[in-house]
């Protein structure tokens, strides 16, 4: 079969001709139509541990042995993945997608839109509450300015570098202000977007990004860690964090039954709330392309169509 293929740690992946998978006992075959990629896929599905040749490993839609429609996480049996004709994955992690639901709201609901609503729902965002996302303009952080919204927030405001990303979370009011980080006081920037300082802040890079987003607190405000993208090391100046919570909150550690019904509860309130993504998608022969675009930060979520 096709299937975009890793062959040594690091390595960007290649189209080529990869084995078959094998009925097991306990999986599901699956014919692969969408395959999705993200940020745990480039930075963390490949360390020490796995054999290689080895597939993408991703998330996707497909269709079963039976004919039914479903949605996989990344947790295909090794050495598969989403990025190929077919994969093979544990019985547990296979749902059924509702026929209302395209394979790209499938698959964004998965992931990253879990990581956005464990947190958030864990900092318990009182109505009218301020929230700041930091590193806001990538698939994660979308999801989670709308979901703050949902959740009760009064005001939602993105932060991140690239300026022309978030003037369009602002142009589609996803975002009620913006702030580009990297500039001469980032401090100041992010106090000047709050009324008095934020309540909650939903840290997808930690680094300087989150010790900046400290100082724009006010007291009583949860700061969420769920993300490393701008260092995984901080300096912290411990008064900074007087009458504030820091948690470091990990989202994809729960069972599988546990995570079929938040993905579930999200596609209803992706619907209802009409909740906004972009996507940037890939011919699967591109795989490399897009394994490029996922590590420079595309600001969108990225997508192949594996079988037309």
């Amino acid at each position: 079969m096709k299937a975009a293929i890793i062959h040594e740690r690091g390595a960007a992946p290649v189209i080529g001709a990869f084995p078959e998978p094998a009925p097991r006992e306990g999986a599901v075959l699956i014919d692969v139509d969408t395959a999705g990629l993200g940020g745990w896929d480039v930075l963390g599905a490949y360390r020490l541990g796995v054999a290689y040749p080895c597939v993408i490993r991703g998330e996707g839609v497909g269709r079963t042995q039976d004919g039914r429609r479903v949605y996989f996480g990344e947790r295909s049996v090794l050495p598969y993945g989403a990025w190929a004709e077919r994969t093979l994955v544990p019985a547990e992690e296979v749902w059924d997608v509702p026929d209302e639901v395209d394979d790209r709201t499938a698959i964004a609901m998965g992931i990253a839109a879990t990581g956005a609503l464990v947190p958030l729902e864990q900092a318990k965002i009182q109505p009218g509450e301020q929230v700041l996302v930091l590193g806001a303009t990538g698939t994660l952080g979308q999801i989670a300015l709308q979901l703050a919204r949902f959740l009760g927030a009064g005001r939602v405001v993105a932060a991140a570098r690239s300026r022309e990303a978030l003037a369009r979370l602002k142009e589609r009011g996803i975002a009620d202000e913006v702030v580009v980080m990297g500039g001469e006081d980032d401090v100041a920037a992010l106090k000047a977007a709050t009324d008095g300082g934020f309540d909650v802040v939903l840290d997808l890079v930690c680094g300087q990004p989150m010790l900046s987003a400290l100082k724009a607190t006010r007291w009583g405000a949860r700061i969420m860690t769920i993300g490393t993208g701008a260092g995984r090391q901080v300096n912290l100046d411990i008064a900074d964090l007087l009458f504030r919570t820091l948690s470091c909150i990990g989202t994809g550690q729960r069972p599988p039954a546990d995570r079929r019904a938040i993905w579930e509860r999200l596609l209803r309130i992706a619907r209802e709330q009409d909740i906004q993504i972009d996507y940037t998608d890939f011919a699967f022969d591109d795989a490399g392309a897009a394994w490029a675009a996922q590590v420079g930060g595309p600001h969108a979520k990225i997508t192949a169509r594996v079988r037309t």
